[in-house]
Formats: C-alpha cells, structure tokens, sequence
C-alpha cells in the first residue's frame, strides 16, 4: 500500500519517539537524550539513545538506528507500510481506504467475519474456564502446573461437556450456522442439527502473528478420540503457514527461536522464561513454516520429543531448515520426553544448560545414523563413512564443506585427506560439488580509503545535525555532490534542501527510504560519534579538517572520472577552487 509522504510524516510528527519507544524500552533522561539497554543486542551498559530533538534513536553498541517507523519495522518485525498503519491507529490517523474490486471486497469482508466469530467464541472459552463448568478444564491445566497469569496470557480456555453451547452463544450474538460452519467452529448432519465442533477439550486459541484468533487446536479431557483437534483449514487459517506462539516469540529478543512439537510444551517454556518457543500445529514442519521463522531468526533451536517418533521428526526438520537457509541444532530432552517434563522436573537453569550445549544439526543426523553400523566390523565402518561422505556433499559451498570434513575427521578419527577424497569421488560420480580446493587466506582491511572517505561523510552530516546552524557557513565549500555515496548523496540533497527553507527534520529524511537496512545506514550519517575534545580551539580544527576533507575526496573522485563526463570536469574545476579556498580559510563554530 502506498502513501503520500505528507501522511507519512503526519504519522511520525503524531508519534513522539520517545513516547513510542518508552513503552517497549525502559529509557532514562541524560543530558538531552534518553539512554538505555538497547533491546536489538545484548549489553550491560546502556549505548542505546534515544534524541526528541532529532527524533531518532541509534545504538552506538550494534549500530541500529532509524527514526519511529524503523524502530516498529525492527521491533515488531513489521513492513514499512503496517509500522505506518500501526502508529496511525497509535495516534488517531486515518489512512485512505484501498480501493477494492467487488470480488476481493467481498472476500476481505469474509475474512473480517471469520476473524470476529473467531475472537468471539476464545472470548467464551475463556469465560467457560473461569465458570463452573470449566472446573474439570481448570483443575487440568492447574495439574500441569501453569500459573492464571500464563493461562491468561495464551488466552486458555474450555468447551462445555455439551455439544451445542459455542453455537447457540454465537447466535444469540447475531453469526449464522453457515458462518459458524465455515469458521470450523461447528459442524451440521442429519442426527444432531448443527453441534458445537469442540466439546469437552480444554482450548488453545491459536493466534497469527498479529494476535488474531485464526483458530484452534484442543484437549480432550477423559479417555476421548482424538486426544488432540485442530480447526480445520480455513480463509484464514493455514497450517503450514502459521506456527503456535510465534505472535509472542517473534518479539522476544533471543538470538534463536525454539521450535516445539507441541501447545504444553510451548506455554510452559514461556513459562519458564524461554520466550521464543513456538510449535507447528498439529501437523509435520513445513517449509511454509520454516520461511516464515526466517524472517525472525537465523537459527533455530529444535526441542522435539526424545522417542524415536520424534527423533524421526527432529531429522526431517533438520533438512526443511537447511531448505530454507537457516542454522539448525538439536537440544538434548533425555531423560525426559519433552520440553514440558524436562522443565517439571529439571527447571529452568537446566534447560539452558541444555540450549548451550545444543547439538549441531550435522553432528545430530551423523550420530543417529552411526545407530545403523557397526563400528567394530570393518565393512559395515566402510559403508558409515561412504554415507557421511555423501552427507558432506550436500554442504554447496566449499569453505563450509572444508570445515565439516575437517571437524567430522577429528570426531570419527578418519584421516583428514582419506574423508576429504572420499567425499571428493561421489561429488564427482554424481555431479553433486566439485572437488574441494582449499580457499586463499584473505585479510579484511576494516579502514579501507572508502570507508575513511564514508567516515568523514558521515561525521560531516552528524556535526551540521547537531549544530544546524553551521549549514550556512560550509555550504559554500559543500555541495550535494561532494557526497559520493548514493545513499549519502540523496540524504544531503533533502538534508541541505531542508535547511535552507529553515527546516530541521533529520527524522523526516529516514521515512524516503523504506527497507529496512538503508533506514538503519541514514540513521548512522546523523548518529556518527565525533571524537570528544576539550577546547573550543579542538572542536574548531576538527571540523575544518572534516570539511576540507569531504572537499578532497570528492575533488580526488571527479578527478580519477574526468575524460568524457562533463559533470566530473565540472565537479574538478569548481572542487580545486573550493579546496584551494578552503586551505586559507577558517570556519568559526560561533
């Protein structure tokens, strides 16, 4: 959806960063900004500020940065268009409505239905628990050790032991059989009418990523079949592309997402501290899923089951997470069968012992196929290696697949140089990689001269946006494309374009942009940290040494394109004068 930049920046003026950013980050007043334990890395010490009069924030720690749009994008993990829609329903804005064909204004309409029948009828599973009739729901879960707070919290509720009580409250609340029929909240044949689809099961409303009730999945209480029921698929409910607690884990700000087997195991990781558990919904781990946990996280924990069933599903899951490009590792749950047992028994403290010793997803699947073989037979020791070998094939890039040859060979004590030609001839026989070839050792020069150059760009925008006043006396020297970064460049163009109609709106500049990364990039021209001097004599010389030297490297950068470009001539000519002038000139910062 896209929206005039004069919205946009109705919506931000409207949300005052520090108001917003205060309600997820406990921030503290020092000197003219705000400061706190910045909630994108972890740290002890607070780098992470917080400015009202650039509106903006940047973590001086990791580097992220951006004004209240980006904050949003990278908190909630929304897009740019639902961070704007979310601080305009924040502060009272109404957005254009989109205009709509018949048919998908039609559907849309569906959908909304389904998502209120949704949220009506957890509304009356939550009261059933809480009543006497959920008495028998109550005592279950409270058997299993969960708090009112964390039942609340995951929005637990139960269905009545008789079978039509959901969809007579959902009439008397004006939804029809048929909208109760295609939510998969009820069901109609011929013997009983139309009847309530769950009956006493304990309920777990399972939520999309923004808290809507999608469905659900319940417990049923007593010896009945099946022990565990799902919502069927719906217009808005798709399992492969849904996981349970991910509307919670999503921001629970752990470097890794656990993945789960089941609801119980999920809530009591919550609630034992371990945000970030999420569960597939009653069926096998999808790569709909395994994208979907991508746009969180880059590894993911799996804490499945210990029997083989869930051994079976562990390895599956491994390969669907290797599809989808994200690290994997096993954790541990023996003695215990799941992450709900181990946490009863065991606590908290144990279960993170077990995530930091959590088993590289390669080495998992290794050991469990060592199960097959008998290594004190000297075939069947053939045929393991033959089949790591052709494991180690499926690494496509060489540096990666070097290093489990080497790590696997110290493991297994295979000699290195064997495995390596091991793996070498089935590459060839089956075309899968090419033989590995030893990458050259490489040196990363962090101050190379075009990050020195970018530096001085930076530092140059950070001093004008501190001190916006100096604005007029560089911008003789100083023009638009001096700035030789792209992305620099059309941030001065606005920047400069701004202050000279009397404009101070650093934050404003952020929301042109709207991937995520270059907002983070803009965020850090304005957040440059300038070396702390003592003297007003200091400060004076180094930022003359910043201008002159954004003047030098935009005269050396024209000068190596002249030739054909008229604009690089040009850019020379008036860039030797400036530099010249510039060498006989002071700057005051009075």
């Amino acid at each position: 959806m896209y929206y005039p930049d004069e919205l946009i920046e109705e919506v931000r003026v409207n949300n005052d960063i520090v108001d917003v950013i205060s309600g997820y980050v406990r921030i503290q007043k020092k000197g003219s900004s705000y400061f706190g334990l910045c909630p994108f890395h972890s740290e002890k010490s607070p780098s992470f500020s917080v400015s009202p009069s650039k509106q903006m924030y940047y973590c001086f720690g990791c580097g992220a940065g951006g004004n209240v749009f980006t904050f949003m994008m990278t908190y909630e993990n929304y897009t740019f268009p639902e961070a704007v829609k979310q601080l305009a329903e924040r502060a009272g804005i109404a957005l254009p409505e989109v205009e709509y064909s018949d048919e998908v204004k039609k559907r849309e309409g569906k959908r909304a239905k389904l998502l209120e029948v949704n949220k009506e009828a957890a509304k009356y599973f939550y009261y059933v628990l809480r009543s006497p009739k959920g008495a028998v729901g109550y005592k279950y879960l409270s058997g299993r050790e969960l708090s009112d707070e964390t039942m609340k919290h995951f929005g637990l509720g139960f269905a009545n032991v008789t079978s039509n009580d959901l969809t007579k409250y959902l009439n008397s609340k004006g939804y029809n059989d048929e909208l109760i029929r295609e939510a998969g909240l009820g069901d109609f044949d011929e013997k009983y009418g139309m009847h309530d689809k769950f009956w006493n099961r304990v309920m777990f409303p399972i939520q999309d990523i923004n808290h809507r009730v999608i469905g659900f999945g319940g417990r049923v209480m007593g010896d009945g079949k099946p022990k565990y029921l799902n919502s069927p698929e719906t217009m808005v409910f798709d399992k492969s592309r849904n996981l349970y607690g991910l509307n919670f884990a999503r921001t629970s700000r752990k470097n890794n997402i656990i993945l789960c087997e089941g609801y119980m195991d999920v809530i009591a990781m919550h609630q034992a501290g371990f945000t970030q558990a999420v569960a597939s919904l009653g069926t096998s781990f999808t790569l709909g899923q395994a994208n979907l946990l991508k746009r969180y996280t880059q590894e993911v924990l799996l804490a499945y089951d210990s029997d083989g069933a869930g051994i079976n599903a562990a390895l599956r899951a491994i390969g669907i997470l290797k599809e989808a490009g994200i690290r994997g590792k096993v954790i541990d749950m023996s003695p215990a069968k799941d992450p709900d047992e181990f946490m009863k028994a065991n606590g908290a403290e144990a279960f993170k012992e077990r995530i930091d010793k959590a088993e590289n997803s390669f080495f998992f699947e290794i050991r469990i196929l060592e199960r097959d073989y008998d290594l004190g037979e000297p075939d069947s020791k053939t045929r393991f290696y033959r089949e790591i070998a052709k494991k180690l094939c499926g690494f496509e890039e060489e540096v990666e697949r070097e290093n489990y040859i080497e790590a696997i060979a110290g493991k297994y004590n295979i000699g290195f140089e064997n495995l390596r030609k091991m793996v070498a001839s089935y590459a060839a026989q089956t075309g899968f990689v090419k033989p590995v070839e030893r990458p050259k050792s490489t040196i990363t020069q962090k101050n190379t001269p075009e990050e020195n150059v970018k530096k001085s760009q930076r530092l140059l925008l950070t001093w004008i946006t501190e001190e916006p006043k100096l604005y007029q006396k560089i911008k003789k020297y100083i023009q638009v494309e001096d700035f030789t970064q792209e992305l620099y460049r059309k941030v001065a163009e606005k920047f400069f374009e701004d202050l000279e109609q009397g404009n101070f709106n650093p934050a404003s500049i952020i929301s042109m942009f709207q991937d995520e990364e270059e907002q983070r990039e803009v965020a850090s021209l304005f957040n440059t940290k300038l070396n702390e001097v003592t003297s007003d004599a200091e400060r004076e010389k180094a930022f003359n040494d910043i201008v002159y030297g954004v003047k030098k490297n935009s005269f050396e950068y024209y000068s190596s394109r002249t030739g054909s470009d008229i604009n690089a001539i040009n850019q020379v000519i008036s860039g030797k004068k400036a530099l010249e002038e510039l060498s006989k000139t002071h700057i005051s910062l009075n």
